[in-house]
């Protein structure tokens, strides 16, 4: 066993199947094929709803591009001081933001809570030309200390990002591991609790490179094409990035790597 990082173990078999599968024959390149299709298909399952969503390469590329679709240059990110988006990701949420700022919401073991976000938001100078304005709330589940965010605590937050006019994003690079330690439903996590996109991990749970961002909001992934573009996260050969993510969700692959771990 190596406990030093859960990216340090390889692929999934059954992933590495798809990947050869995935190799046969010629489709239609930049997401326009049948196994991408099945993927949006399968998340819509697993979430109990018709969702929207985008196949990246990285963590960091659905965190940075997710957040700014959800965020002008002008705006403020509220976030935990130790969040991934906040100490391990390069100032990319920043970048593809075009400057916005991250704010800190302190709280114990990675997390915060809903009443240390509203006093944080109440004094933010909504409105006031001479300060940032909120404009997303990213919580990170499982968090980065190993702790984890239940639905009502979730819930509890989106309300403070309703109360305030914000969207609030999930960090879900560890998304599965939560799901199988609280025993409840994808839909129950996310959606249902108020989360406005998520990202969706399968790195760390079995894939080789592959995550997923997942809009329950559809209007709010109108950019997200442009974005992901421009970022270089429109891959030619979508199918491999897809295939990782059919195999993931096909046989409940990713809550049984989860439970295992």
């Amino acid at each position: 066993m190596n406990f030093s990082s859960d990216n340090v173990t390889g692929a999934s078999p059954q992933i590495l199947d798809a990947l050869v599968r995935a190799a046969e024959g010629a489709v239609t390149s930049y997401g326009a094929d049948p196994i991408t299709a099945r993927v949006q298909e399968k998340l819509g399952q697993v979430f109990e709803r018709p969702v929207t969503s985008f196949p990246v390469a990285t963590g960091t590329a659905a965190n940075a591009l997710a957040l700014a679709t959800l965020t002008p240059a002008w705006g403020a990110i509220y976030c935990h001081p130790n969040a991934h988006i906040e100490e391990d990701e390069c100032g990319a949420p920043e970048f593809y933001t075009g400057g916005a700022k991250l704010v800190h919401v302190d709280g114990l073991h990675g997390k915060f809570t809903a009443e240390a976000l509203d006093v944080r938001l109440a004094g933010a100078g909504i409105g006031n030309v001479h300060h940032v304005q909120p404009a997303a709330v990213s919580i990170t589940n499982v968090t980065e200390a190993g702790t984890i965010y239940t639905p009502d605590e979730v819930s509890a937050i989106a309300a403070v990002c309703r109360k305030y006019g914000l969207k609030l994003h999930m960090d879900g690079a560890r998304f599965a591991n939560a799901l199988v330690a609280l025993n409840c439903s994808a839909a129950d996590l996310t959606w249902k609790a108020g989360v406005d996109v998520l990202s969706f991990g399968a790195t760390k749970n079995g894939a080789m490179a592959a995550e997923a961002v997942v809009f329950f909001d559809v209007a709010l992934a109108d950019s997200f094409i442009f974005r992901r573009k421009r970022a270089g996260h429109l891959f030619s050969k979508m199918r491999f990035l897809s295939a990782q993510l059919d195999a993931y969700l096909s046989d409940d692959l990713w809550l049984k790597n989860a439970r295992h771990a």
